[in-house]
C-alpha cells in the first residue's frame, strides 16, 4: 500500500505515516514495527539538568551539611524550616541521594559517600528475592507457554539457541538446534552481537527453512533476543524464553554448543569464520550419527521426520 492509503485507513495525515517510516526505519529490511516501538520508548525520556546542578545556592547548602553529618532526610526537612518563604529552596531526599550515587564521579563520590552514616559510595539494591525487572521492552512468551508438541519432540520445526562467545567475547556465533533431530545450523554474527545483529542474523538463517520446519525457538534470557518480536514477525517462528538459571530446558543446544567446542575451541577469534565456513562446520556436524537417534545421522533423521510429516 503506499503512504496515502495507509494514513486514510488508520485516519492519520500522509506527513505522520512519511514521518514514523523515517524516523524508525533502521534495517536494511525495511520498516519493522517492534523495532520502531523500541525506538519510540528509547526517545520518549527527556532529560534535564539535576536540581543540585543548575541551582548553585540549593548546592552549597546540602554540600555544608553533608560536611556535618546531616542525612539527607535531615536536610530535605531542615530547608523548609530555614526557607520558609523559598520555593527554591526545596530539595527531595531522594534527589540528594541521586546527586551522590548518579552524577558524583570518581574521587568526589568517594568523598561525599564517607560523609553518609553508612559511607557507601554506591546504592545497595533493595529488592525482593526473586523479584526480577523485565529484561525487555516487549513482553516475553515464558517456555512454561510453549505448545505441548515441542515438548514431545515428536514433530519437527521447534528449535533452542544460544550464542557461543570468542576471545574476550569479541565475537560471537549463533548456533540453532532442532528437538527432534537434533539437527544444526550457525547464523554468523562476526564481531557484532547487538540485539539488531542477532535478529538480521537469524532471520537470514531461519528463512531458508522451509514453513514446516518454522514452529518454535526456545532461548535464555540473554539481552540479544530484545528484538524476539521482529523476529517474530519476520520468520513467523515464535519464540519463548527458557527460566533463569534453567539451561537444561535447552538441553539439546547446549549439548551441541559443547561439541561446537572441537570446532571452535574457547579463546578462538569468531569473527574469523565466514558463513561458507560455518555451514561446512554444520554439514559435518549434521553428518555423525547419534545413539540418542539409533545411529541415524541428524541429516538423516531430520528428512525421515519430513517424510513422516
Amino acid at each position: 500500500m503506499s503512504i496515502r492509503q495507509i494514513a486514510t485507513e488508520l485516519r492519520r495525515s500522509p506527513s505522520t505515516i512519511s514521518r514514523e517510516l523515517r524516523r524508525n526505519t533502521v534495517s536494511t529490511r525495511g520498516y519493522l514495527p517492534q523495532t520502531a516501538h523500541r525506538l519510540s520508548v528509547q526517545r520518549r525520556a527527556r532529560p534535564r539538568p539535576a536540581k543540585l546542578v543548575a541551582k548553585a545556592k540549593l548546592r552549597a547548602y546540602v554540600q555544608a551539611k553533608l560536611g556535618k553529618k546531616w542525612s539527607p532526610q535531615q536536610i530535605s526537612n531542615r530547608l523548609v524550616k530555614d526557607f520558609p518563604v523559598t520555593p527554591e529552596m526545596r530539595v527531595s531526599t531522594e534527589t540528594i541521594y541521586q546527586a551522590i550515587y548518579v552524577h558524583a564521579h570518581g574521587e568526589l563520590r568517594r568523598e561525599v559517600g564517607k560523609q553518609l552514616r553508612r559511607g557507601r559510595v554506591s546504592r545497595k539494591p533493595r529488592r525482593k528475592p526473586g523479584a526480577r525487572r523485565p529484561r525487555f521492552v516487549e513482553p516475553m512468551k515464558s517456555i512454561s507457554q510453549r505448545p505441548a508438541a515441542a515438548d514431545a519432540r515428536a514433530v519437527p520445526g521447534h528449535w533452542e539457541g544460544d550464542l557461543i562467545i570468542g576471545a574476550a567475547g569479541g565475537s560471537a556465533i549463533a548456533t540453532l538446534v532442532e528437538r527432534s533431530s537434533r539437527y544444526v545450523m550457525l547464523a554468523h554474527l562476526g564481531r557484532e552481537r547487538s540485539a539488531e545483529a542477532v535478529r538480521d542474523s537469524l532471520i537470514t538463517t531461519l528463512s531458508q527453512l522451509p514453513k514446516s520446519l518454522r514452529g518454535t525457538l526456545t532461548w535464555d534470557q540473554g539481552a540479544e533476543m530484545a528484538e524476539h518480536r521482529a523476529l517474530t514477525t519476520a520468520t513467523d517462528i515464535d519464540v519463548y524464553f527458557a527460566d533463569p538459571g534453567a539451561p537444561w530446558q535447552r538441553g539439546s543446544n547446549e549439548n551441541t554448543n559443547g561439541l561446537l567446542r572441537q570446532y571452535f575451541p574457547r579463546g578462538t577469534d569468531l569473527a574469523s569464520y565466514n558463513p561458507d565456513a560455518l555451514k561446512a562446520v554444520a554439514e559435518e556436524l549434521n553428518g555423525r550419527p547419534r545413539k540418542t537417534l539409533d545411529w541415524d545421522t541428524l541429516a538423516e533423521c531430520l528428512a525421515a521426520l519430513l517424510d513422516t510429516a
